[in-house]
Parts: structure tokens; sequence; C-alpha cells
């Protein structure tokens, strides 16, 4: 694979908005890995439906307002953040580049955001923390409960601010782009840092298979509650009745989120769900969304219909696949600044200034 692993921004004219990071990582990136990145479960519909989702509705701006330059700074679980975007969870940077989630980790803590640390990830937690990101650990409650609060406390000690549950995968969703490249494991030489048992007694070090089990019920975060101060944050929410129980079993902020489509195929949007989430939830908890932001109009428009932020993959993933940290810094400095300008536009101080009526559900399509 050809990468720029100084991460230098490359010769070629440099992406000038985040979808146009997608063609340039395909370039460099092995096809196998392009679509383990890229792909969704089965015909992809909820993929395309994440995106789609933004482009039907349309911003209606305040003119006139004097409200000088935004603010973008937020404060989300009491940790202060540049701007109201994260990094989401996602799996195997190194398939993206040699620094994998360290050159990830590094952009965040230039950028000021805050990065949710995927659980399987090609570098430890430990050695992610130590590159000074605002730091959460996201989370697959294992069967082995004894396993998953070593990971729990090593999360808790690398600083991590809070612990992000997946929920939405009971089993793993089918994506038949993996299989037709045949593609169902990391290259020799690349594991999930996070899941090394350390041998015992002379034997080798084990790397642990994750196991998604459909035994996981709301009695986990129970116990995960019991087990962590830490706040707990559950992904994956799409139904305002789990939305309603997770709030009643005491978790901290939830991401309405389809899991980027990756999991069960038809799923609307998340953009779609949004607002049947938050009247749910009725501003007891904070509502974070992924899926599909491209734009700082995209995350006006899920301000708008109630999140507090957003979270951001793919893009990450193909600004790291083009240069390095120095690609998912662009990616995070094109995003800030098409943020600002659609606050400016739309007569707004800060995010929290953003309110539902700014909104029009025309289809612009």
């Amino acid at each position: 694979m050809d990468h720029v692993g100084t991460g230098a921004v490359t010769r070629e004219t440099p992406p000038v908005n985040l979808r146009e990071f997608e063609p340039a990582a395909r370039a460099r990136l092995d096809p196998a890995h392009y679509d383990y990145f890229a792909g969704g479960a089965q015909d992809e519909i909820t993929v395309a439906a994440n995106e789609a989702a933004f482009r039907r509705r349309a911003l209606v701006p305040r003119v006139l307002r004097g409200q000088g330059p935004p603010r973008l700074e937020v404060t989300v679980l009491g940790e202060t953040a540049s701007m109201p975007v994260l990094l989401a969870p996602t799996a195997f940077h190194r398939l993206a580049h040699p620094d994998g989630e360290l050159a990830t980790a590094r952009a965040a803590a230039e950028a000021g955001v805050i990065m949710i640390a995927a659980m399987l990830s090609t570098v430890t937690i430990e050695e992610i923390a130590a590159c000074g990101p605002k730091l959460w650990f996201q989370l697959y409650i294992q069967p082995d409960l004894g396993f998953t609060t070593s990971l729990v406390r090593r999360a808790e000690d690398a600083g991590c601010r809070a612990l992000v549950v997946t929920a939405d995968s009971p089993a793993l969703g089918r994506n038949e782009r993996g299989d037709r490249n045949g593609f169902h494991d990391l290259p020799p030489g690349m594991y999930c840092a996070n899941m090394v048992q350390k041998g015992q007694q002379g034997r080798d070090d084990e790397v642990r298979q994750v196991a998604l089990s459909p035994d996981l019920s709301f009695r986990h975060l129970d116990w995960l509650r019991r087990t962590t101060s830490l706040p707990i944050v559950l992904k994956g929410v799409l139904h305002p009745a789990d939305a309603r129980l997770a709030v009643e079993h005491g978790v901290d902020a939830i991401v309405v989120s389809n899991h980027g489509g990756r999991q069960l195929d038809t799923v609307p949007a998340s953009l779609d769900r949004l607002p049947l989430v938050a009247d749910a939830v009725r501003g007891q908890v904070p509502l974070l969304l992924d899926g599909g932001v491209r734009r700082g109009t995209d995350v006006v428009k899920a301000l708008a219909l109630g999140a507090d932020a957003v979270a951001i993959g793919r893009p990450a993933l193909w600004g790291l696949a083009v240069a390095g940290r120095a690609g998912v810094e662009r990616v995070l400095t094109l995003l800030r600044n098409e943020l600002a300008n659609a606050l400016t536009l739309c007569g707004a101080a800060s995010p929290g200034d953003v309110t539902g009526d700014l909104l029009d559900g025309v289809d612009l399509k």
C-alpha cells in the first residue's frame, strides 16, 4: 500500500471537503481494506440512507442577529471539547495507515476533540492515552465479565472519562464485501491490541476473540453501573422505548446510531430517529448522533433535531489513509471551518443557540 508515512500533506491537490477524502483514500488502500471500511451490511441501504437523510432537510437561517463570530466549544459529560464533533469508535486503524490509532489520537489531541477509542484497536488504550487526546473508551461487554472488568479498569487507569457501550451488536452484521474479498481476519502481525491476555506460568500471550452475545441485556448495564464510576454512554439506540429504558437504567448519555449501516440493513437513518429519541429522553441525558455526517451543515441539522454533538467515523479513516495524522487533522479543520460558517449564516452564536425552527423538512433531492 502507498502510504504517506510521515503524515505530510501529499503533493496532490488536498481535498477541500470531507467527501473528497474517500476517493483519495481508496486509491491508496488495499481494495479489501477499503471495502472493509466503506462497506455495510447486505445491500447497504442504510449506509446510503444515513447521508441521504441530511439532504432531505433544509436550513432556514435567521438574519440580522448581530451575534458575532460563533463560539464552537461544548461540554459533554463534563468534558470540554473545541467543537460538537467527536471521533466515533472505529476498528483497525493500522489497516489505513502504519501509525494507526496513534496518528488519529495525536490529531484529536491537536484539534481538542473527544476521541472514542475502539475496543478493537490495533494499538492499546494505554498507547492511545499517551498521545494526549480527550478520551472515552468504547466497550463490547463480553460474556466473560471478569475480562470485561479488566478492560474497564484499564480504561479507567488510562484516564478515559467515559465508557461507550455498543448495544446494537448481539451478532455480527453480514458484510458481503468481506465475503467476496475473503477478508475476515487481520493481516499477519496485526491484532486487536486490547484483547491480548497475558500468558501465565510460561505460556505465550493470547489474543482473545471478541464475543458478540445475543444474551446481552439491560441487566449487563446494571452490572456495569455497579462496576465503575465512569459515565456510561449507550451507543446504538434507535427506538424511543429503548432510550427511555436506558435512562431508567442510569445511562449518562445516548448515541443515536445504526452502526454506520454495518449491522442490520434497512434500518432507518440515524438522523431520522434522532427527533423520536430526543422526544423520549426530554433532555434528561445528552444525545449524540453518528452516521452520515459529512458537512458542517449536517452538524447544524443534527443539533436542530436534538443532538448535543455528533461523531464521525469513516471521514477520519479516509483522512488517516490519505496523510496519516495530517489527514485526520485536515478532516477536523475542514469540518470546524464549515460548522463555523454554517452557524454564522444561520445567525447562531454557538451550538447551543441552534433551535428546531432553523430546520425545514423540504426534500432537497
